[in-house]
């Protein structure tokens, strides 16, 4: 129970690394509010959860007011907010000739511009509360895919937003904001992407080792394990940082070019 009794607002928790982080976050003790576009999903997540338990609060995050009105969802149900997790994004796929401003801006919009307004919106409860801000990165922040240009650009900005904030309502507000960097998770966006691409739907049963050393990527669920230290009390006074959740290193890597990697005719 190292959430117990803390209330916990997870945007885009109806599918994927947000539904895992909701539903680890109650199993740890904390009531939640469920966020997303898609109720029913939304409501098959309330049931798993428990109504005493979740709260659900359908709405885009990046439309006027969204932010504020979410926030007030959870004083309204559960009495303050002690944590916040930005994780609702938009994973898409473009490159530079693909990508016109208003794409882009949209983007920046739900990736970016929302978790900002989010984090303006909770601060004056998680002033009081003492709490935390946990935002969900990417790799893709560093450099990205060649294809997801506008989605590692917004990004390497919420990378750059959380190492301000970190700094800045830590000092001036008790507040803790920390970010993880999820590498090549196993959601069910991912496998819609890699279907668009024309892969078969088993594709990841059969990954490179050059991409996944352990036969495999992750799951949404390990990456909900992690979240669980940054939005606890067990990492004291730490604020400010980004940690890769990748299963090599990411900065610098450099595979061997042999035929290990590349195959041998």
């Amino acid at each position: 129970m190292r959430l117990k009794d803390k209330v916990i607002i997870v945007t885009g928790s109806t599918t994927g690394i947000g539904k895992a982080i909701a539903i680890r976050c109650v199993a740890e003790g904390a009531r939640v509010v469920i966020n997303g576009l898609d109720k029913e999903l939304g409501e098959v997540v309330l049931k798993e959860l428990g109504e005493d338990k979740a709260v659900l609060y359908i709405e885009d995050i990046s439309i006027a007011g969204a932010p504020q009105r979410l926030v007030d969802v959870a004083v309204k149900n559960f009495g303050k907010l002690d944590a916040l997790v930005n994780n609702a994004a938009m994973v898409v796929s473009s490159n530079i000739h693909t990508t016109n401003l208003a794409f882009l801006r949209t983007v920046l919009e739900v990736n970016t511009v929302a978790p900002f307004a989010l984090i303006q919106a909770a601060l004056i409860h998680l002033r009081q509360a003492h709490g935390c801000v946990l935002n969900i990165g990417s790799v893709n922040a560093y450099s990205g895919e060649p294809n997801l240009l506008p989605y590692s650009i917004s990004k390497g900005a919420l990378m750059t937003m959380t190492r301000n904030l970190g700094d800045t309502l830590h000092r001036e507000d008790g507040v803790r904001v920390n970010q993880i960097n999820p590498g090549w998770v196993l959601t069910e966006t991912e496998t819609l992407r890699k279907r668009e691409h024309g892969l078969a739907d088993d594709w990841y049963k059969a990954i490179p080792a050059v991409y996944a050393p352990a036969g495999r990527i992750l799951k949404p669920e390990e990456i909900a394990a992690a979240a669980v230290y940054w939005l606890s009390d067990e990492c004291g006074p730490i604020s400010g940082q980004v940690v890769d959740l990748e299963q090599h290193p990411f900065i610098g890597r450099n595979p061997p070019k042999d035929g290990t990697t590349i195959p041998v005719s």
